[in-house]
């Protein structure tokens, strides 16, 4: 946080977030988005809520992270030019999300400006995820 209050951000645009369990700090990321990726962030959380309203969330390492009782399975995070969807089940899930990773398991999405978010995959990603066992972080 900056002197006055508002959030900076690294030279990826990502939001300095201070840690923090559940919506509000969530929230708070979604809101310091730069641009047009904040309505994308509340597009995001809106559709994990819808499938799966008991998800926990926190801000770890100014990034939101979305789990279940076991475990984290999906996280967001702000690039430049877009914004990028973690799957941290990733390579289980069908069809795999587009983005190879370094970290086993991992898989990503990644969101340009002016491109949609397929909602409909995404309910479909964390339908699956919420079958698998969460990742400890």
């Amino acid at each position: 946080m900056s002197e006055t209050g508002k959030p900076t951000h690294s030279s990826s645009t990502n939001p300095y977030i201070p840690k923090g369990d559940g919506d509000e700090a969530v929230q708070a990321y979604i809101s310091a988005m730069p641009g047009w990726k904040s309505a994308l962030g509340k597009r995001i959380d809106e559709t994990v809520q819808e499938v799966f309203p008991d998800v926990r969330k926190q801000v770890r390492w100014n990034t939101p992270f979305f789990g279940k009782e076991d475990g984290w399975f999906l996280a967001i995070y702000c690039y430049r030019t877009y914004v990028q969807i973690t799957f941290l089940t990733g390579t289980s899930l069908d069809p795999m999300p587009p983005k190879a990773s370094k970290v086993e398991g991992v898989r990503y999405l990644d969101i340009h400006e002016g491109e949609a978010l397929d909602a409909s995959q995404l309910a479909s990603w964390v339908r699956q995820a919420l079958k698998l066992p969460g990742q400890k972080l």
